[in-house]
């Protein structure tokens, strides 16, 4: 028996996950990151935190999985994307805090960027829109404003990097300088359709190319652990960004099949194949999880607080004291009441893009309880999601492509079943839970098999996919319109 391990490096936690061949969880350990508020608005984290955990429970997962290093036929690596690593070359010291992928302080960057006439430029190359969200301009903010920074990359001193790229480096003790094309392509410094660093972008914002990653396919051979840090050396054979990881593990090969991830954020993706889709529906083009030329594509829209409106309700509102309690309080009220909750904590994102919109209740009544706000803010996380189901769907229409036919879903959330049935319900459409809801940690997993011959291609991998529980709408029809137009109407009283 070989088995596989898939270090899970996410915005809230470091994991670490051994699978079988069949695609079954042996064993998991997991450690909390601490989040870091410098600023309101502001989120960081402690890379050299973000590394130690991740070794912690590799090695804690192997031990509960009772194997060795030796067992194992590689490694798979999938992040949080968009967080900004700047370490130096020599010492593999971090120079900054991680900025992390929620941050918002790069927004007046951004508004130069649009006002110096590059947002068509970028969104042609890259297929993001000019948004604080991705890579570019937290790097710039710490080249801008860490002392001595540029000054050091300009001497070709420091590196950059996503999370991804900063764990192989740990691991690899330096010997590894590289990341994959999905999460190259959430920089907004990544010509999508090259597959290259784009040299013009580089110049726009002053970023040295010598602090950037070699880019190679998300399953590659990127090399070695050094053997002194498990116990034998592990082949690192596959990267992909947290949400490319998803899909991959839920076996969406082909265009028009989507996933929703419901984690700290929302993140929906659809995959389009070889065709790198405009949308025109505020939606954005990204590279999906590469195995060989030619180069795969998907549309994504991101939510950016999505099961996090849980935690507000348990630690800002105080209305439950444990975050799975939330259901049985929602199911307590038949509906909300005409309460709707906006959780544009930080902004909102796909398909709105209002980064200065803040969060709202409306519809509140004397009769409004705690239960019909915690039913609310559970079902804005549906809403949203079927937001940008839509505007995929409306994508597809005028690419004359045929309709989306289910949902598959993973992430924390998604064991909600209240949640899992409202979202069918707005959708119109069947809402499919796999056998196994760690897809994120599954599809690297998988990628890094393919590398190291354990699957010998993607077919085989469908074949291990297993649907747990599929959730089928159950409202009359006209029901999803209605609700669905309370929720924009809301949403236009936030962003007012």
């Amino acid at each position: 028996m070989t088995y596989l391990l898939a270090l899970d490096q996410g915005t809230s936690s470091s994991r670490s996950i051994v699978f079988n061949p069949q695609g079954q969880i042996m064993a998991m350990a997991q450690q909390e990151i601490t989040q870091i508020y410098p600023q309101p608005g502001w989120v960081e984290h402690d890379p050299l935190q973000i590394w130690q955990t991740q070794l912690a429970t590799t090695l804690e997962a192997l031990a509960k999985a009772g194997i060795s290093a030796r067992e194992l036929s590689g490694m798979g690596i999938t992040n949080q994307r968009e967080t900004t690593v700047v370490w130096h070359n020599t010492t593999g010291q971090p120079i900054y805090n991680a900025i992390v992928w929620q941050d918002r302080r790069a927004e007046p960057a951004c508004v130069a960027l649009r006002e110096q006439g590059l947002s068509e430029t970028i969104q042609a190359k890259t297929g993001l829109l000019v948004d604080a969200y991705f890579s570019a301009t937290k790097l710039q903010w710490i080249l801008d404003n860490v002392p001595n920074a540029r000054a050091q990359a300009e001497r070709g001193e420091l590196r950059f990097g996503t999370v991804d790229s900063w764990l192989m480096w740990q691991l690899s003790g330096g010997a590894v300088h590289a990341t994959d094309v999905s999460n190259a392509s959430r920089t907004m410094l990544f010509n999508i359709h090259t597959n290259q660093w784009d040299a013009d972008l580089l110049a726009a914002l002053n970023i040295p190319e010598s602090m950037m990653p070699a880019v190679k396919a998300s399953s590659a051979i990127y090399g070695q652990v050094r053997p002194e840090l498990l116990g034998h050396s592990v082949t690192m054979g596959g990267v992909a960004g947290d949400q490319q990881s998803a899909l991959f593990g839920q076996a969406c090969f082909q265009a028009g099949m989507v996933k929703n991830t419901y984690g700290t954020g929302c993140f929906m993706l659809m995959h389009t194949g070889g065709s790198a889709m405009r949308s025109r529906n505020g939606l954005i083009t990204t590279s999906a999880a590469q195995v060989h030329a030619p180069a795969q594509y998907a549309l994504e829209g991101s939510v950016f607080v999505g099961g996090a409106v849980v935690q507000w309700l348990r630690d800002g509102l105080g209305v439950i004291r444990h975050s799975h309690e939330v259901q049985a309080l929602a199911e307590s009220v038949p509906d909300t009441g005409g309460v709707m909750v906006v959780p544009a904590f930080t902004g909102l994102g796909a398909p709105y893009w209002k980064p200065d919109a803040r969060g709202s209740i409306t519809g509140l009544t004397r009769g409004s309880t705690a239960a019909h706000i915690a039913r609310a803010a559970l079902e804005s996380i549906a809403f949203q999601s079927a937001a940008l189901l839509q505007a995929m769907g409306r994508d597809l229409l005028q690419a004359g492509v045929a309709r989306v036919q289910e949902l598959r879903v993973d992430g924390g959330a998604c064991v909600n079943d209240l949640l899992m049935q409202i979202q069918a319900d707005l959708l119109g459409l069947d809402v499919v839970r796999p056998e196994v809801v760690e897809t994120t940690a599954l599809g690297a997993a998988y990628l890094a098999g393919l590398s190291s011959g354990v699957y010998a291609n993607t077919d085989e991998l469908s074949t291990l996919w297993r649907a747990e529980r599929r959730f089928t709408p159950q409202r009359p029809p006209g029901y999803a319109a209605e609700q669905m137009a309370m929720w924009e109407n809301a949403v236009r009283k936030t962003v007012l």
